[in-house]
């Protein structure tokens, strides 16, 4: 009964968050975001479906729309990256660039098991679900870091979703590691943590996100983002270099 309670309460707050999204044109300023609230509500509701009607198919079903996730989950933190440092573009790029690493390393890995055993899928999809939730909260970890350090500005549409998908990804870091120890034991004991993190997530998301705050513009650059920018026009003026010698040694 609770875990219905929830799967229904979870379904209309994603209901809730969809509606003002477009009501106060929050869309149009966190795109992936929005797209990926989208698809959790699609996939909650083709979960129901399965388990209502087909329980049959509910294991799949569950576990392959838990992959998809996985991977929207991971363009939901290019966002953050994205606009939480707009008026830092080489520290963006940077920082997409080792999380993209972080996510390949990931996947990668959870390949590589796969291969070795291709009918273990469910323990395949469960460690790269860790794997990668592990890369997430690392990178979250990092951007708050960062902020403080620093003295970022951020409005309080990104606070939201930077606290709420915090939130979750850290209890879903806890429950994959109890996974990993416990194995099946800790299905029964954690059951209820994933999907209460979750409603826990859309809740900071509905209050933060209930109209489009702008995010404040930042007072001046900090010395990492000068560095780095040295560092890149020096990088391009030595490629530019060895490009010239190069073409002087095939056309002397």
């Amino acid at each position: 009964m609770l875990s219905q309670l929830i799967w229904w309460g979870s379904i209309g707050l994603e209901i809730l968050l969809l509606v003002r999204a477009f009501g106060g044109r929050l869309a149009t300023y966190y795109p992936i975001f929005y797209i990926y609230i989208s698809f959790v509500l699609f996939q909650d509701i083709l979960r129901f479906i399965a388990y209502r009607w087909e329980p049959r198919l509910y294991s799949p079903v569950y576990w392959s729309t838990e992959f998809l996730g996985v991977v929207a989950g991971c363009a939901v933190m290019f966002e953050i990256c994205r606009v939480a440092l707009a008026a830092y573009p080489g520290t963006a790029r940077l920082a997409r660039n080792l999380l993209a690493i972080g996510f390949v390393l990931a996947c990668t890995n959870a390949a590589v098991a796969a291969s070795n055993d291709a009918h273990r899928w469910i323990t395949t999809c469960v460690n790269l679900e860790r794997d990668v939730r592990i890369v997430q909260a690392t990178t979250i970890l990092a951007l708050v870091a960062l902020f403080l350090l620093y003295a970022i500005p951020f409005g309080r549409n990104l606070r939201g979703i930077l606290i709420g998908y915090g939130l979750f990804i850290g209890l879903s870091v806890i429950q994959l590691a109890f996974v990993a120890v416990m194995g099946n034991m800790s299905s029964s004991f954690l059951a209820y943590l994933h999907p209460v993190s979750y409603a826990l997530a859309l809740t900071v998301w509905v209050g933060h996100l209930w109209s489009y705050r702008s995010d404040p513009e930042p007072e001046r650059q900090f010395a990492f983002e000068q560095q780095y920018a040295r560092v890149a026009a020096a990088t391009r003026y030595r490629l530019r270099e060895a490009r010239g010698y190069l073409e002087k040694a095939v056309h002397p």
